[in-house]
């Protein structure tokens, strides 16, 4: 009674805006998702391998700890943003991991984009001590992050969420529960897959179009009022100069990076090898973002895949010269 009572307690916007968040990971996209908690009056607890990464979250008032045990004794709702499953292990169940300090009946959300069989280890992990994960990655990426507007995919105990959606929908616009733990990381790895191939298919397309004489404006504009038309084209072009305010148009700086997005790719040929799931193009896609990070395209937006066209274009040329 004591735990559905004090569970019930939070669940109140208006009471539970007076109990903190803990919030770990302050990357390109923890911060922003953090900044949004403390915007809708929030007390965040935050920490981070990289103290310059909690420096600007301390100066808008969030209070940073040490490590993540330190966050899990002074709050019980928390939320994780990390790069990859062996971070995310290392959070929850490394010697100043989550888990050694948690508290019972204490809310885990975990926003980071990692295997689904890791996920469920760490519900499994996390049930043994009395609180409850789920899985929560996004999609959308720094600017959604900026503005509020991420799509948030949930897994875990159907029970649980309404208490997760109250945090989450300060952080996004789109909450959707997907069912048991893992299935939220299930969807993400898909949709991430599918973002891999249709970009490497909008940046071939555009260099296609330029290098038959098409202004890249105008063939954007023809592609995004035609059937080819997809994110990739209208939102997030990958060519310089065609749009404002993504990543192309700043040397393909900011954004998701390349090695994340090779990272995501090798989930989704993990998962379709266990499951004996034929996916020939996200193969396709992995290859080319692994030669992507070998050939020095690793902290650039994944839309760099234009720019890594048109060099492997230019290479046989040079040597003819």
């Amino acid at each position: 009674f004591d735990l559905c009572f004090s569970r019930c307690f939070l669940c109140s916007r208006s009471m539970a805006s007076k109990t903190p968040v803990g919030f770990i990971g302050l990357g390109n996209m923890g911060s922003p998702m953090a900044k949004n908690l403390l915007r809708h009056g929030y007390p965040v607890i935050a920490t981070d391998v990289f103290p310059e990464s909690c420096k600007e979250l301390q100066d808008e008032g969030a209070q940073i700890l040490d490590s993540p045990a330190e966050v899990a004794d002074k709050a019980d709702r928390i939320i994780t943003m990390l790069p990859s499953s062996p971070n995310v292990i290392e959070v929850y169940t490394g010697p100043n991991g989550i888990l050694k300090k948690v508290k019972k009946g204490t809310l885990l959300i975990d926003s980071s984009t990692i295997d689904p069989s890791v996920s469920k280890e760490m519900a499994l992990a996390a049930e043994k001590m009395g609180a409850v994960f789920m899985d929560a990655p996004v999609s959308g990426g720094v600017g959604a992050a900026s503005l509020a507007k991420l799509t948030f995919m949930v897994g875990g105990v159907e029970e649980e969420y309404t208490a997760a959606q109250e945090l989450l929908t300060c952080m996004g616009a789109n909450v959707v529960y997907c069912g048991q733990v893992g299935t939220g990381q299930a969807a993400k790895i898909c949709n991430n897959m599918l973002l891999a191939i249709g970009m490497i298919g909008t940046a071939e397309t555009m260099n296609l179009g330029i290098r038959l004489g098409l202004d890249p404006k105008l063939l954007a504009q023809i592609l995004n009022m035609s059937s080819g038309r997809c994110w990739s084209s209208d939102s997030y072009n990958p060519v310089p100069g065609v749009m404002e305010g993504v990543p192309s148009g700043n040397n393909y700086q900011g954004g998701f990076g390349t090695t994340l997005m090779a990272k995501d790719l090798g989930l989704a040929q993990h998962t379709a090898t266990n499951t004996k799931t034929p996916v020939p193009l996200g193969s396709l896609a992995h290859q080319i973002y692994r030669v992507m990070c070998a050939r020095g395209y690793a902290n650039k937006d994944f839309s760099s895949v234009f720019q890594f066209l048109r060099e492997q274009e230019d290479e046989p040329e040079k040597k003819g010269d």
